[in-house]
């Protein structure tokens, strides 16, 4: 797919925006996006209110904390790139939580092309992360996520806090002989930061603990050069049944991070 023609299009907009400012840091929001190309609108069955739950809204607010940037611009029910290319778009309601967002007469041609923007996504995060890891060695990768802790709707109880920190970081593909000691830092580092006067709950894989396609592929492709850790906020700086969200609430959580990055980059440096 030539890169001009997917990124200069007048009807859907660019599928992402990748920005390369430099340093060794590479932070991802990849299910930040919402729109869906026009071509699609014949199929497509859920509303926007059930397509926006199942997103990851507001994650790209954190993107400012590295040097180099990845935002999906596009839902991830036209091109989910945290899964395999065979799965990024499906019709099948058991691979979307039951929930029914294609006709079933989705017709293959547009499906392969979601694939094709899987194809093109890869490519061009593959050659950012390969010039991070020549120039710097060794490279840290925040992959940006939420999840819902409401399913019971807008007046049910909350999910167990047990089983939902506030902060989940997903690392089941990081070598802790080498990254342990900025891992644990890191995770120190965002417990610290109060959040609207409280301490946020930051664990490790509770939530996802076998990972997401985007974190394994960095890992199989590039191993220890590069550590990726994946922070999935629940979603209690928002209402995730509205459109509303708490701005001090995410200033604090970006806070966190900046403050997160400063250490981690200094880890790095002695690393590599």
């Amino acid at each position: 797919m030539d890169s001009d023609t997917l990124h200069d299009d007048p009807v859907n907009g660019a599928p992402w925006n990748i920005l390369a400012s430099g340093g060794p840091i590479l932070a991802t929001s990849i299910h930040a996006g919402h729109r869906i190309r026009k071509e699609l609108d014949p199929w497509l069955v859920a509303d926007e209110q059930t397509r926006l739950r199942e997103e990851d809204p507001m994650t790209d607010y954190f993107l400012t904390a590295a040097g180099n940037v990845a935002r999906a611009n596009r839902s991830r029910f036209e091109c989910d790139l945290n899964r395999s290319r065979d799965l990024c778009i499906t019709s099948d309601p058991e691979k979307t939580w039951g929930l029914k967002i294609w006709s079933e007469d989705l017709p293959e041609e547009q499906m392969e092309a979601s694939r094709r923007l899987h194809d093109a996504f890869y490519a061009e995060i593959g050659a950012v992360i390969e010039r991070m890891i020549a120039r710097y060695g060794r490279i840290l990768v925040l992959d940006l996520h939420s999840f819902n802790h409401m399913r019971e709707g807008p007046d049910g109880d909350p999910a167990p806090q047990e089983g939902n920190p506030d902060i989940d970081l997903g690392v089941t593909e990081l070598n802790h002989d080498i990254y342990g000691d900025l891992l644990n830092r890191f995770t120190e580092t965002l417990r610290a930061e109060p959040v609207c006067g409280n301490t946020p709950d930051v664990r490790h894989n509770k939530r996802f603990p076998d990972g997401g396609h985007f974190p394994e592929w960095v890992y199989a492709t590039y191993g220890d050069a590069a550590c990726t850790v994946t922070l999935e906020y629940k979603k209690f700086f928002m209402n995730e049944w509205g459109e509303q969200a708490n701005i001090l609430a995410l200033q604090h959580l970006r806070g966190g991070v900046l403050r997160a990055v400063a250490g981690a980059r200094a880890d790095l440096a002695g690393l590599s």
